[in-house]
């Protein structure tokens, strides 16, 4: 076998465990590390620097993402605006990131990808500067910064995990991406943390903007000084002539009919829907009940009262870790039992968050304590789905049409959750409210974000649908041939592999 045909185009993003690893015995009895390293032209200590830069990234780019949800009843009382006006700040945000991640994702396969992802960070460092400068009377130019920062973000989150890709298969692979989307939930709650205590020193909500820029510029000099790209598909070595690459059309036609990928995407967006809304409205929504009850004060001059976002990001952090983890565990005592686990470990987390978040936000005018306790565990069940519905992705999908299916999901979650649930969540608000008091100002917030419990249900029952099917298209993607690959040509490609 020869090593020219390993780095071209047709390699996918990931691979399965099973897929092959190249050779592994030439006679000599030479390691397995050494070749994965000499394959991917990066040595096993720079690599581990790569993904330690690229999770500090990661985190940064959370963080910088729900900085501005830590001071929102500033920002609101600053700019003089309705729920609806400022739930569009996430939205204009997630739609910018959302419709130019394939982009993104098309230049990262074919042009150097560090580069790529200085100048993204470079530039939503410089956007995010920018906003924090922006007067009482130009709300209309806070939207437009962030959604320019949309565009840097999505610059590094759909190429960041194709380098990982690209350096580490196997248990290590799983692992390392494991760490890579730990940072997202550490990464959004230190944006509610570092943004309310920001807030809080300085008196003003624009000096919470201006620290992820300082932390950006020392990203992009940590990417050309330690990063080291990896060879594309290097490190692994699939017998490209059983893996043809389809056009475009017909990959988005073969994933619709997929059961599997589409019921888990659909159950994937109600979770972005989720997690979008409760990720701009929940320190608002906890203020406000704190006025209602009488025990905080209304915030009629800056700075306003933030603790809430302090401790919503601790929640967020602690909750993310914690249901990460123990949804991939639980999935892998449960796959013993069926292989169905993984679906139904999706379904269960969905349909016990459901009655906590209810119950979270029914019991915020009655015991502060309680809604803490009840946001704690539904986040955390929230939260198990993370590397679940990416691990299924992979293993029902073709390893040609995965990106495709990455970029395909990132769109219709996005589309379909978090982009238009901030904004939707403000709309019902202002809606319901009768008056510009303080009991419907809390109230109206209250009712509206109801509509997330009955979400995730909706969830719950995406994954359930998807564990009737996900035996059949997990088989058939493992056993894959190609339209036109004979069978004679099947037999004689997997004997050729066994005398490698």
């Amino acid at each position: 076998m020869t090593g020219t045909d390993v780095s071209a185009d047709t390699t996918p993003f990931f691979s399965d465990d099973n897929e092959g690893e190249g050779p592994t015995d030439n006679g000599v009895g030479s390691p397995q590390p050494e070749e994965e390293e000499s394959a991917s032209g990066v040595s096993d200590k720079r690599a581990k620097l790569t993904v330690a830069v690229l999770c500090y990234i990661n985190l940064l780019n959370y963080m910088d993402r729900f900085t501005v949800a830590g001071v929102l009843p500033d920002i609101e009382h600053f700019f003089s605006i309705s729920d609806g006006t400022s739930g569009l700040l996430q939205t204009v945000f997630i739609c910018s990131y959302m419709f130019l991640a394939p982009l993104f994702g098309y230049l990262g396969d074919r042009y150097n990808r560090k580069l790529i992802m200085c100048v993204g960070i470079f530039f939503w460092s410089l956007v995010t500067l920018a906003s924090s400068f922006i007067g009482k009377d130009h709300f209309w130019a806070l939207l437009l910064t962030r959604g320019l920062v949309g565009v840097g973000e999505a610059s590094y989150s759909t190429i960041a995990p194709t380098i990982i890709a690209d350096l580490f298969i196997k248990e290590k692979r799983t692992n390392m991406l494991s760490v890579f989307y730990f940072a997202i939930p550490v990464g959004s709650g230190l944006g509610y943390i570092v943004g309310s205590e920001v807030d809080d020193v300085t008196g003003d909500w624009h000096w919470a903007l201006r620290v992820t820029p300082g932390l950006g510029l020392l990203a992009v000099i940590l990417l050309l000084f330690v990063v080291q790209e990896p060879k594309r598909g290097a490190i692994e070595a699939h017998p490209e002539h059983t893996l043809h690459r389809t056009s475009w059309l017909a990959d988005i036609k073969a994933l619709c009919r997929n059961p599997s990928f589409v019921l888990s995407t659909f159950g994937f967006t109600t979770v972005a829907f989720v997690t979008g809304s409760l990720a701009l409205w929940a320190p608002a929504f906890l203020f406000r009940a704190g006025v209602f009850t009488g025990e905080k004060q209304p915030c009629l001059k800056a700075p306003c009262d933030n603790s809430d976002s302090l401790i919503f990001g601790i929640i967020t952090v602690v909750t993310g870790i914690l249901g990460v983890a123990s949804g991939v565990q639980v999935s892998k005592m449960l796959r013993i039992k069926t292989p169905r686990a993984d679906p139904l470990v999706c379904a269960a987390g969905l349909l016990l968050a459901a009655p906590f978040l209810y119950l979270s936000i029914m019991f915020a005018q009655a015991s502060t304590v309680a809604t803490y306790i009840f946001i704690f565990l539904g986040e955390t069940f929230l939260s198990m789905n993370w590397a679940i519905v990416a691990d299924i992705l992979l293993y029902v999908v073709i390893p040609t049409r995965r990106s495709t299916a990455e970029a395909f999901q990132i769109v219709l979650s996005h589309l379909l959750g978090d982009a238009i649930s901030p904004y939707l969540i403000g709309v019902v608000s202002d809606s319901i409210k009768k008056s510009d008091s303080y009991m419907w100002e809390f109230r109206s917030l209250q009712m509206s974000l109801l509509l997330c419990s009955f979400v995730a249900v909706g969830g719950g029952a995406f994954f359930l649908a998807t564990a009737l099917f996900i035996e059949k298209d997990r088989h058939l993607a493992e056993n894959y041939v190609p339209s036109g690959f004979t069978g004679k040509q099947a037999l004689t490609t997997l004997s050729s592999e066994s005398n490698i």
